[in-house]
C-alpha cells in the first residue's frame, strides 16, 4: 500500500489516494506556512497598535483587553471543535473555510466604525483563526507522510507561528504609522494568495466524526465568562454582582463541559486522550508558554508607549532583533530534539523564558530601552523553541486520526493561556501612577508559571514508548467518501 494512505483507509481496505505531486505537495506547504503565519501575526499586530485604537474610539484599558482577547478567546474556545470539524470536512477543505472566514472578519475589523464592531469582528476573526490551526496541522501530517520529511515540515511551521507572533508587533507599528486600520487591511492580499495556492493541492479525505454540540458550547461560554469575569473584576472589583455571576457561569459551564465529555456518545476531547500524561502535561506546558510570552508582548506594547514615549513605529522597531532570532530557532529545536530528545528543547527554551522574564522585574523604570530590547531574545526564542519541539512531540504520541483533536486541545491551552495573561495583567497595570509596579508584578507571575511548569516537562518522560489511545470505545473514523 501507498505510504500516504490514512489510518483509517487501511483499517477498512479502501484504496489509499495516489501519491501527490511535488508541485502539489509545496502548495500544499507554502499555503499552510503562509496562513498559519498571517494568522499568528494578527494575534499579535494589534498590540503596538491598542493606544491609537483607544484614541481613535475613546475607550480605556477595559475596551482595549478585549480588542486582544476577543480573537485570542474565540481562537481557544474553537479550537477544541475545529479539530472534529478539520476531520469531518478534511484539512485542506477546512483550512480553506477558515482562512476565508479570518480574511472576511479583518475586512470588518479595518472598517469598523466603532469599538464594539471590531470586538466582534476580532471574534469572528478568532473562529477562522481556530479553523486553520488544526486543519494546517493534520494537512502537513497527510501531505507528508514521511516522519522525517513531516518533522522538517512541522518544525517550518512552529518557526512561521513564532515568527508571525513575534513579527506582529512590529509589522504593527510599522503599519500604524499610516493607519491602525491597515494591520487588518493587509490580511486581505496575503489570505487571498494563500487561497489560490491551496487550490494547487489534493483535496483531503472526510471522515464521519460527530460534532459535540454540548461539549463547544459549554466550552465558549466557560472560557468567555471567566475572561469577562477576568477583565470587569480589573475594573470594578471582584465583589461586583456581575463579576460574581460571571464566575458562576464559568464553573457550571466547565462542569457541564467536563459532564458532556465524560458521559457524551462523540465527545469533543475524548477523556482517555485527556487522560494520558504526555497530553496533559503538554497541555499545562503549553498553557505556561504563552502566558510568558502574550503576557510580555501585551505588557511592553503600553510599557514602551507610556512610560518612555515610544511611538508605535518605534514600539514595533524595538521588537525586531527578536523577531529575526526567533526564526532560528526552529532548526535548532529540531537539531537538539534529534540528538538529546525532545524534553531538551522544551527544557531549555522554558529555562530561557523564565530567565528573560526574571532579568525584566529587576529592571527600573529608568533603564534604558535597548536593555528591554535585549531581553526580549531570550523569551521569544525560548517560546520559538518550545513550541516546535512540544507540538513535534505530541503529534509523534498520538495516532493519526486524533491527530486534528490533539492539537487543537493543545493550542486551545495556549491560546486560554494568553487570553487570561491579557486578562489579569491588563487589570494590573489599569492604573497609570502604578503602571510599572504591575508590569514588574505581571513578569514575576509570568515567570513563576514557565517556572514550574519546566518540573511537568521534566514529568513528561514516558516509560515506554505508548501512544495515546483514541478513545477507550470509538474503535476510530470512518471515511465518508472525497
Amino acid at each position: 500500500m501507498s505510504p500516504s494512505a490514512s489510518p483509517a483507509q487501511l483499517r477498512v481496505g479502501t484504496p489509499a489516494p495516489p501519491p501527490q505531486s511535488t508541485s502539489g505537495t509545496r502548495a500544499a506547504l507554502a499555503a499552510v506556512l503562509l496562513g498559519f503565519f498571517t494568522i499568528m501575526v494578527d494575534a499579535m499586530i494589534v498590540n503596538v497598535a491598542l493606544p491609537s485604537i483607544g484614541r481613535g474610539f475613546g475607550s480605556g484599558m477595559t475596551g482595549l483587553q478585549w480588542v486582544v482577547d476577543g480573537y485570542t478567546l474565540a481562537f481557544a474556545a474553537f479550537l477544541l471543535s475545529a479539530g472534529a470539524v478539520s476531520d469531518r470536512i478534511g484539512a485542506r477543505q477546512a483550512f480553506a473555510c477558515g482562512l476565508g472566514l479570518f480574511v472576511a472578519a479583518s475586512a470588518v475589523c479595518a472598517m469598523a466604525p466603532n469599538l464594539g464592531v471590531l470586538i466582534a469582528a476580532r471574534l469572528v476573526q478568532g473562529a477562522g483563526a481556530a479553523l486553520v490551526v488544526p486543519s494546517s496541522l493534520a494537512l502537513l501530517r497527510e501531505t507528508f507522510p514521511d516522519p522525517a520529511a513531516r518533522a522538517k515540515a512541522i518544525a517550518l511551521w512552529g518557526v512561521g507561528g513564532s515568527v508571525g507572533a513575534a513579527a506582529g508587533p512590529v509589522a504593527g507599528g510599522l503599519l500604524t504609522l499610516l493607519d491602525w486600520r491597515m494591520i487588518f487591511f493587509v490580511n486581505l492580499p496575503v489570505g487571498a494568495v494563500a487561497l489560490v495556492l491551496l487550490k494547487r493541492s489534493r483535496r483531503s479525505p472526510r471522515q464521519d466524526v460527530p460534532f459535540d454540540w454540548t461539549g463547544q458550547v459549554a466550552a465558549v461560554a466557560a472560557m468567555g465568562a471567566l475572561t469577562y469575569a477576568v477583565i470587569e473584576a480589573g475594573a470594578d472589583g471582584f465583589g461586583t454582582a456581575r463579576v460574581l455571576v460571571a464566575f458562576v457561569v464559568a464553573v457550571v459551564a466547565a462542569v457541564v463541559y467536563v459532564v458532556a465529555q465524560a458521559r457524551g456518545r462523540h465527545p469533543m476531547t475524548p477523556l482517555p486522550l485527556l487522560r494520558s500524561r504526555t497530553m496533559s502535561l503538554a497541555v499545562a506546558i503549553g498553557f505556561a508558554l504563552n502566558v510568558g510570552f502574550y503576557g510580555m508582548i501585551f505588557l511592553l506594547g503600553l510599557y514602551l508607549q507610556q512610560v518612555h514615549g515610544l511611538s508605535a513605529l518605534a514600539t514595533g522597531m524595538t521588537f525586531l532583533p527578536m523577531t529575526v532570532l526567533t526564526s532560528f530557532m526552529g532548526p535548532v529545536a529540531a537539531r537538539l530534539a534529534t540528538r538529546f530528545g525532545a524534553r531538551m528543547p522544551v527544557v531549555t527554551g522554558q529555562c530561557l523564558i523564565s530567565a528573560g522574564l526574571l532579568a525584566m522585574v529587576a529592571l527600573p523604570a529608568t533603564a534604558p530601552v535597548w536593555l528591554t530590547v535585549v531581553l526580549m531574545v531570550p523569551v521569544g526564542s525560548g517560546g520559538a523553541m518550545a513550541v516546535t519541539a512540544l507540538t513535534a512531540l505530541l503529534l509523534e504520541k498520538v495516532p493519526a486520526e486524533r491527530a486534528g483533536v490533539a492539537s487543537g486541545v493543545l493550542n486551545a491551552a495556549r491560546q486560554l493561556g494568553g487570553a487570561l495573561a491579557v486578562a489579569v495583567f491588563g487589570a494590573l497595570v489599569a492604573d497609570r501612577t502604578g503602571f510599572v509596579t504591575g508590569l514588574h508584578t505581571s513578569l514575576l507571575i509570568s515567570a513563576a508559571i514557565v517556572a514550574v511548569s519546566i518540573v511537568a516537562t521534566v514529568l513528561l518522560r514516558t516509560p515506554s514508548p505508548r501512544r495515546i489511545p483514541a478513545t477507550a470505545t470509538d474503535a476510530g473514523p470512518r471515511p465518508v467518501g472525497r
